[in-house]
């Protein structure tokens, strides 16, 4: 599939180098790793903003939106605006999950589950080396 933002392995590990991303980013998010629970910098993070793609930039979720799971990863209801995140059925693991990647440039960020709060009853369970936040 091609997409707005294509780049190379290499290209990619200079891109999260040069924005000083966790040492996690690369394989999260172009090799669909994910990040221990607990230990994400945004698991516990509540300030108002929004939180963008760490590889392209896009904007995925607003602050407003997120909430406190217990699961471990940040935790959100809604994407930012319809279309921002592309759902994949994910049957690694020996499990069938549904993968959540940014549709600007196919970045992994993690996995949307039907058990969360109203309006939407979604849970986007994302890690946080995927992400980058800007303040409101």
């Amino acid at each position: 599939m091609t997409r707005p933002v294509e780049k190379t392995d290499a290209e990619w590990q200079d891109l999260l180098a040069r924005k000083g991303a966790e040492p996690a980013a690369f394989q999260v998010t172009r090799r669909a790793a994910t990040e221990r629970p607990f230990t994400g910098r945004y698991e516990q993070h509540w300030a108002d903003g929004s939180y963008h793609c760490v590889c392209c930039g896009a904007r995925l979720f607003d602050s407003a939106s997120k909430f406190d799971a217990g699961c471990g990863w940040p935790s959100f209801s809604q994407a930012a605006e319809p279309g921002a995140i592309e759902e994949r059925v994910d049957r690694s693991h020996g499990m069938v999950r549904t993968e959540t990647v940014c549709a600007h440039c196919g970045a992994h960020l993690g996995h949307v589950f039907p058990d969360g709060p109203g309006p939407t009853g979604l849970r986007y369970c994302m890690n946080s080396a995927a992400l980058q936040f800007e303040d409101q």
